[in-house]
């Protein structure tokens, strides 16, 4: 058994990023924890006010429960970060719930945004798992894989940062369904275009998976990267394509 933790900023992120991964490794018997850092309505005001949103917050909360019983995640833990103001705090309070996490679950695989994403939070949160998870002594993640989220990754105008070229399919087909149910736990978060249908059709970019099954792309990093020795052998190539299956 594999111990996952799935980092995203936003209650849905984490469903429309990796719901389907969530699913699958739930389904192998991997234990599978999520993290979501900020709380995902009070940008709706011109200035913050968590009293205001009480109602929306509470839901939000109660859809996210919802969602990860569908999915079959072993934990979910919500952090209380502002809402598309992510920027505006310091990069090591982000990192340190995160450290928190790793340190709680040792995972060996971290899924979480990637770093081109329009949305700040995205980025932020990005920044804050790369840093956590560098590969000290006695760090046990093995992998990062980033993922998409529509209407934020494929939104980044072109040259403004790097581009999402994933190198890494999950086939979800099995259990596509049960991410599609999950994503209706989130119904007051979801647009029907381009977030679900996106969703429903899993993703054209992934055409060289096999046999045109739905799959979830994402960009590889296994953290033995930033190692010297791992480096100097070019372990890594954007160019190769890895298919589970």
């Amino acid at each position: 058994m594999n111990t996952v933790l799935v980092i995203a900023a936003h209650p849905d992120d984490e469903v429309l990023g990796c719901g389907g991964a969530i699913a699958r490794h739930s389904h192998q018997g991997d234990a599978v924890h999520v993290l979501i850092l900020a709380e995902g309505v009070t940008s709706r005001d011109g200035q913050r006010d968590r009293t205001q949103r009480t109602p929306e917050l509470s839901a939000l909360a109660t859809a996210a429960e919802a969602a990860h019983r569908i999915l079959g995640s072993q934990s979910l833990t919500l952090q209380d970060f502002p809402d598309n103001r992510m920027d505006s705090c310091a990069l090591l309070d982000i990192v340190k719930p995160i450290e928190r996490a790793i340190a709680t679950h040792n995972p060996t695989l971290i899924y979480t945004h990637h770093s081109g994403d329009l949305n700040i939070d995205h980025r932020r949160i990005h920044e804050a798992v790369v840093t956590a998870a560098r590969p000290l002594p006695d760090s046990g993640v093995q992998t990062l894989l980033f993922f998409e989220v529509p209407s934020s990754t494929e939104w980044q105008v072109p040259g403004a940062s790097s581009p999402f070229v994933p190198n890494w399919f999950i086939d979800i087909a099995a259990i596509l369904e049960q991410k599609l149910a999950a994503l209706d736990a989130y119904a007051s978060e979801m647009s029907p275009f381009p977030i679900r249908d996106r969703a429903k059709q899993s993703q054209p970019f992934a055409e060289p998976a096999p046999e045109c099954r739905p799959q979830r792309p994402f960009a590889w990093v296994d953290t033995d990267f930033f190692s010297p020795s791992a480096a100097q052998s070019s372990r890594i190539s954007t160019q190769n394509i890895s298919t589970q299956r």
